[in-house]
């Protein structure tokens, strides 16, 4: 298996970091541990790494993937250290983030402006898929027909650095088949 964690704070900025256990049969929440009050170091956070690695049995688990901050890649070597077994790997979203954010935010403006008009298609889309959420979860009766073709709900995402738009777009994709028999249905 794997342990996936990251960091993130609620609605009341406390922060916390959670961990998630990811195995053949899909992801499992497993803790959130609250770390407002706490030193946020390398050997407070390699702890509870390695707690929740002995909490699942440290011959179940191959990798962690976090993301690939500086302290993260120093965690990395405590837990390497002590499991030899388990391998450490940077998480694909935030390298991707931080290739994208390099990108987006180029030094040479005509350079940014190139690149984005080569992915402004990515926000179109997402445009389009918020505005069809706002129109059937804004009325009553769409949503009812909505329910009518479609087993999954529509659902709203929270904005965050990572996956949010990815997570919605996808739900949208599972969701194609039941869209179009709702438009072109004689309700």
């Amino acid at each position: 298996m794997t342990i996936v964690s990251d960091g993130w704070s609620d609605p009341q900025r406390r922060l916390f970091i959670n961990f998630m256990v990811a195995t053949e049969n899909g992801p499992i929440f497993l803790k959130a541990v609250n770390f407002s009050s706490d030193i946020k170091d390398k050997d407070f956070i390699a702890q509870h790494i390695k707690d929740a690695i002995m909490e699942v049995g440290s011959s179940n688990v191959v990798q962690i993937v976090i993301d690939n901050a500086i302290i993260c890649k120093a965690i990395s070597m405590i837990i390497d250290n002590e499991f030899l077994a388990i391998y450490w790997t940077s998480c694909i979203v935030h390298t991707l983030n931080l290739a994208l954010k390099n990108i987006c935010v180029a030094k040479d403006v005509e350079k940014r402006n190139v690149t984005y008009k080569q992915c402004c298609w990515i926000t179109q889309i997402t445009n389009d898929a918020n505005l069809i959420k706002i129109f059937i979860m804004g009325h009553s009766m769409r949503l009812s027909m909505y329910n009518n073709f479609n087993s999954l709900k529509l659902f709203s995402t929270v904005p965050t650095r990572f996956a949010s738009t990815i997570v919605m777009l996808k739900r949208f994709r599972s969701l194609k088949e039941g869209l179009e028999k709702m438009v072109i249905s004689h309700e």
